[in-house]
């Protein structure tokens, strides 16, 4: 892909590389205190947030509806398997409570259901529907990150007869790439332009200053989604009109490259099913529609490895694990040679040459160490999880970014533009990631939005109205999380 090389509409003062000017903006919006709440608190006529699932992502989502609590009379509860965890979240706060929750115990979640004026459900999204079906039946809103899913979409008829907001896919993708994607799109129609073109892609990474491996990458995000990242089907695109379609075992080596100001090149493989966002996204004809996600040059190549070995195949479970090693774990997936070592085999079935740089990664992840598993029945991909959380976690001071990508081709009184458009976040630490700055804030802002009346529409749906976006780009800009746009020649494919 073309390097970015036109004129930034947002351009800052000068003398600020892009990295520079980043930084500094958002160490003014680093490691905000939750604020105090000034008197006992009394629950009486105050309005429940109740938040199910207090992992990782949750910090700075808990932190955004606390400091809102007591101006907004807001009552946040916190639920979650792990008490502990839940109480550690809330930090004592007069205006929070934590409790115990399974969400397997109907008679429970529908007792906490009940109290609530909204849910913010950060559970699995399988677990989603029961929490969705008691919301709707007691009158309650509900908001999640999670990608929507058919079941979700059957509920809406009975959502809009009940009154209730089924929000979905409001963290970062899903959720600000909707956000801004459509403000890009509805700016360019209102102005009569025809859209040729859009490109979305993503990229949870790590941040420049924490780069200190030869992959390039460290997980900010549910590893076990990484891991599984593709494995669904076969990914689906346009492209000039084309229909394209790439299978999992080809998925990471068809790549394209962008270059992101100071921030460097990226590459970028194609995310699940583009097409489902025709309708959504109002391009039922638009000759190209692509979603990516973003990773640095030479990831895709060296996690193909992976895939044509089959270790993250989450299908069946190996036998030993408990007693196998790292290395074993890679010889299982090769061929019986009595004189050959692992990496001779692993090299000659993946015609990799000795010096080629993809052994370097290899090696530096010890899958060619006498390292024991250690936990039984395991699937391939829960091995590899183990193996690269030995390598890949994030250390307490590292940070991480988010970097997000949009490309708009259109056509406007006969002649043809371009708009590319890129927002990166950037973490505070291990704990503040810029991964739960932009999972977090956009589902505490759409919360606090439908409890002040602001986001009124019913229905399961995710958010591509203008009811939706503009408030929520407005105050994502005031929390460091916007856009820049430039315009570029228009070049198609």
């Amino acid at each position: 892909m073309e390097k970015y090389n036109g004129k930034r509409r947002n351009q800052k003062a000068q003398g600020h590389s892009d990295v520079d000017r980043l930084l500094k903006k958002q160490s003014q919006l680093k490691k905000r205190a939750i604020v105090p709440f000034s008197k006992s608190s009394n629950f009486v006529d105050m309005k429940q947030i109740t938040l199910i699932g207090a992992g990782r992502s949750t910090i700075i989502l808990i932190e955004y509806l606390l400091n809102r609590a007591e101006k907004n009379q807001w009552k946040v509860v916190v639920a979650d398997r792990d008490i502990a965890l839940a109480e550690g979240k809330i930090n004592g706060h007069p205006s929070a409570e934590a409790c115990s929750f399974d969400v397997q115990d109907a008679s429970a979640r529908r007792a906490l259901i009940e109290k609530s004026d909204i849910v913010i459900s950060m559970l699995p999204a399988h677990m989603h529907i029961p929490v969705a079906k008691d919301c709707i039946e007691f009158g309650v809103h509900m908001v999640t990150a999670s990608y929507i899913s058919d079941e979700m979409k059957a509920l809406d008829q009975e959502a809009k007869d009940k009154g209730v907001i089924l929000i979905n896919e409001i963290g970062v993708d899903p959720g600000i790439d909707h956000l801004s994607a459509m403000k890009m799109l509805d700016d360019v129609r209102d102005q009569g332009g025809e859209i040729l073109l859009f490109e979305s892609f993503t990229g949870g990474l790590v941040a420049p200053d924490s780069d200190d491996n030869p992959w390039n990458y460290k997980f900010t995000w549910n590893p076990r989604n990484v891991v599984l990242a593709g494995g669904s089907g076969a990914v689906k695109f346009k492209q000039e009109g084309k229909y394209k379609f790439i299978p999992y075992h080809q998925l990471f080596r068809r790549t394209e490259y962008m270059n992101i100001g100071e921030f460097g090149k990226f590459e970028a493989y194609a995310n699940r099913d583009s097409l489902k966002y025709r309708s959504v996204y109002g391009l039922q004809d638009v000759p190209t529609l692509y979603r990516g996600t973003l990773r640095r040059p030479g990831f895709c190549r060296a996690w193909d490895t992976f895939v044509k070995l089959g270790m993250t195949d989450d299908s069946y479970v190996l036998e030993g694990t408990k007693e196998m090693t790292f290395r074993e774990f890679t010889n299982t997936f090769l061929a019986y040679n009595q004189s050959d070592s692992v990496e001779l085999k692993l090299m000659h079935y993946l015609k990799i040459d000795q010096d080629d740089a993809l052994m370097d990664k290899l090696t530096w992840l010890d899958i060619f160490e006498p390292i024991p598993i250690g936990q039984d029945n395991l699937t391939p991909a829960q091995v590899l999880q183990i193996i690269l959380e030995r390598k890949w976690s994030l250390n307490a001071q590292d940070r991480d970014m988010v970097v997000m990508v949009h490309k708009l081709g259109y056509r406007l009184d006969g002649a043809t533009h371009q708009i590319n458009s890129h927002m990166v976040c950037m973490g505070d630490d291990a704990d503040r990631t810029a991964m739960a700055k932009t999972v977090g804030l956009p589902v505490g802002i759409a919360a606090r939005h439908i409890l002040e009346g602001t986001i009124t529409t019913p229905g399961v749906q995710i958010p591509v109205s203008r009811e939706i976006y503009e408030p929520m780009l407005a105050e994502l800009a005031e929390s460091g999380i916007q856009f820049s746009e430039e315009e570029v020649p228009y070049l198609g494919y």
